[in-house]
């Protein structure tokens, strides 16, 4: 029996070793030919969790640290996954503020291991200079970085044929950093080409940049072409800021599809779109997994016979507190919010988890603003809050601000019931820089005629439908608009209307103060070519001239800039006290009639109380329809004229 063993054993050991082999090989071979793609997009700095209203619910979502543990399970199911994100990483919380000197945001998207990112347009907000910062900080830092791919971003040249200072500098820090047009990587034996676009609505809000983006189609045609044929990848990523719209003339991402159909998967930036399921446009995927961090998306893929791309699966996995937070990313997080706290807050005296207010109720959530074409109570606040503020800041200078414009485009976060910190303040307002280089444009003051004043509601009511961005929230400003209406003869009532709701006649000729953020002061110029030039809004001085530089009407307090952010906290901070903490009024809980839509379809109410521009639209359809009734007239004299005469010579 012994001798029959030690016979047998070596025959065993080499069965198994065989067939140890065997299934190593199948379990090489089930991956082989497959894909994990996890995606990210629009995180906006939101390193922390936040709590948003979701039905009539509260709820906590995002977070990196809870981020990180998703995708740490799902690397357990594929260690091969490919992880990226398609851009506008940065702005839109207090962590912005260190963009410049820290670049936490890439900083920490290398620590969880993010294999590409791109540029999204709020990459540029602290324009060229401060996107060079950020990436040489990021690259002095010696950790791992995400490499940024960036395919038709180009450098224009001055008069000179010269590079300006700032162009130049940032040119040096892309070189330094790494970036490159296209990157290859291969993941379960499959060799993957990404190449990353930013579209035209995108650039279009990237006004400060200094570069100019090449036309997103032609340059993916390129890119596509140089992975297929020059580095004969398998599979085509594009990381896409560009958006997806339901309006499919302007959903750049499905164009995108259509028009370059090699491309196997967009990761779809920009419009913050949330797609439970992914849009399919020919053979080529295109997903979206919402904003600031509150998902991850998951797309699987396997080769087909043919050499094309099967989609096995599509999800959408939300991030929030059934997922426990990873310590070593939530210990790197606190560590930035205390430099958050040294360099930037403390500027201001205050602290990022600082109690500025109470609220007793949910306010319209971030998410479902400018989706309908009216007052909204979040609007009416801040409007508020800068008239407050400004006088405050001015105490005895100060000269009555009539009004506050508001873009529904500048929100960028809304309160929940319940404590409002320092941190959801700046969330709210968290856009741009000022000319001191502190993070958050400041509120300047512009004067305005009562005509303008009057325009400015029609901008409202006429532009909004064109570009919903445009969709104003004027405090003091009371005003009604029948969307029916002739296009920029749709408001039908304006007045001047103070915090208790009392009405003022407006003044066409009289200067009235009005106060903006910088950045929306300086659009408000622009209204004539969004109207195709029948609408006009130029900004003045006191004096009643044009004004040429914006920063020089900037708001002070305390020597510093009154940003729009703090203009929202001090005016938080000044609501009377319930147990030592500021109430938010019941005031704020509902509409104040400031906005009024009147839906009605009636002859009357559609034609009543006509501008110049109505006025000349009638003529000209009245002319119109004359010119047509002549011609009919004519024709019938005419056939009657030649009926007669042909009676007469039957007649004969």
């Amino acid at each position: 029996m012994k001798r029959f063993f030690y016979k047998t054993l070596p025959i065993l050991l080499i069965c198994t070793l065989f067939f140890m082999g065997e299934f190593s090989i199948f379990c090489t071979a089930e991956n082989h030919g497959s894909v994990t793609i996890l995606f990210t997009h629009d995180i906006h700095d939101h390193f922390y969790p936040m709590n948003v209203l979701e039905g009539d619910k509260i709820i906590s979502v995002g977070g990196f640290s809870r981020l990180y543990s998703a995708i740490k399970a799902e690397r357990e199911k594929d260690p091969e996954l490919l992880l990226v994100d398609g851009g506008d990483f940065s702005m839109g919380t207090l962590f912005q503020t260190v963009f410049a000197k820290e670049a936490p945001q890439l900083r920490v998207m290398g620590k969880m291991g993010y294999h590409a990112t791109t540029f999204g347009n709020h990459e540029f907000d602290m324009r060229a200079e401060g996107l060079a910062d950020s990436l040489k900080a990021a690259k002095g830092s010696g950790g791992n970085l995400p490499l940024i791919l960036s395919s038709n971003l180009s450098f224009p040249l001055d008069e000179n044929g010269d590079l300006t200072p700032s162009l130049k500098y940032l040119k040096e820090s892309m070189n330094e950093y790494g970036i490159k047009k296209y990157t290859t990587i291969t993941r379960n034996g499959v060799k993957i080409g990404i190449f990353a676009v930013m579209g035209k609505d995108s650039a279009s809000n990237a006004p400060m940049s200094e570069v100019v983006f090449l036309d997103y189609i032609e340059n993916a045609k390129i890119m596509v072409d140089t992975l297929k044929n020059k580095e004969k990848v398998d599979l085509i990523v594009c990381l896409s800021h560009s958006g997806t719209s339901d309006k499919k003339s302007k959903s750049e991402d499905e164009i995108l599809a259509k028009k370059v159909p090699g491309i196997d998967v967009i990761i779809s930036g920009h419009s913050h779109t949330k797609l439970e399921e992914p849009i399919i446009v020919g053979n080529t995927v295109i997903g979206s997994c919402g904003e600031n961090g509150e998902n991850i998306g998951i797309i699987k893929l396997t080769k087909g016979t043919s050499n094309d791309w099967n989609l096995d699966s599509y999800s959408i996995r939300p991030i929030d507190d059934t997922l426990p937070e990873d310590p070593d990313i939530k210990k790197l997080v606190e560590h930035y919010k205390q430099i958050v706290q040294d360099e930037y807050l403390s500027k201001f005296n205050l602290k990022f988890e600082d109690i500025l207010a109470y609220s007793p109720f949910n306010f319209t959530p971030a998410s479902m603003l400018g989706k309908a074409h009216d007052e909204d109570i979040l609007g009416n606040l801040i409007g508020d809050a800068y008239l407050y503020a400004i006088k405050e800041a001015e105490g005895e200078n100060y000269e009555t601000v009539t009004a506050a414009v508001i873009p529904y485009g500048t929100i960028r976060g809304s309160f929940v019931k319940g404590n409002i910190t320092v941190s959801d303040t700046f969330n709210v307002s968290s856009l741009g820089v000022g000319p001191d280089k502190i993070p958050g444009y400041p509120i300047i003051t512009v004067y305005l005629t009562g005509k303008e004043l009057k325009t400015a509601a029609e901008v409202d009511a006429s532009v909004t439908p064109i570009m919903n961005p445009a969709q104003l929230y004027i405090s003091g400003l009371g005003y009604t608009f029948n969307p029916n209406r002739l296009i920029f003869n749709k408001v039908t009532e304006v007045y001047l209307q103070n915090h208790d709701g009392e009405r003022e006649k407006i003044n066409d000729n009289k200067l009235y103060r009005v106060a903006a953020g910088l950045y929306s002061a300086q659009m408000l110029s622009v209204v004539g070519d969004k109207s195709f030039n029948l609408l006009s809004i130029v900004p003045k001085t006191k004096e009643g001239i044009p004004i040429v530089n914006y920063e020089d009407h900037i708001v002070y307090n305390n020597d510093h800039e009154l940003k729009e952010w703090l203009a929202i906290a001090e005016y938080l901070k000044s609501f009377d006290k319930t147990e030592g903490i500021p109430q938010v009024p019941l005031y704020y809980s509902s509409p104040q009639g400031r906005k009024i839509v009147d839906n009605s379809r009636n002859i009357i109410a559609l034609i009543k109380n006509p501008n110049k521009i109505a006025l000349f639209v009638y003529l000209v359809v009245i002319i119109f329809i004359a010119i047509i009734v002549f011609i009919v007239m004519s024709i019938h004299k005419k056939k009657r004229r030649r009926i007669k005469i042909e009676l007469l010579k039957s007649r004969v």
